[in-house]
């Protein structure tokens, strides 16, 4: 079985709308989950809060965060 080959190397390019972040108790990474609407995101959140650790990322537009991020847990 042939290798796919290298791995792309460039960042990935993040879509406007609401992120949050979960990963396992005990870790620091995460995989970001991304949202339409800032309900739906605080929706999200409390789902994956009762067993991951939730990081609010808040509003991505235009390349960057508007809010700091904060934890729930």
């Amino acid at each position: 079985m042939r290798s796919a080959g290298r791995p792309p190397v460039t960042p990935v390019q993040l879509k406007n709308g609401f992120y949050i972040e979960v990963c396992d108790k005990g870790t620091n990474k995460g995989m970001k989950i991304w949202n339409a609407t800032e309900k739906a995101m605080h929706d999200a959140a409390q789902l994956y809060a009762g067993h991951k650790n939730v990081i609010i990322l808040g509003e991505f537009k235009e390349g960057a965060f508007k809010t700091s991020p904060h934890t729930r847990k």
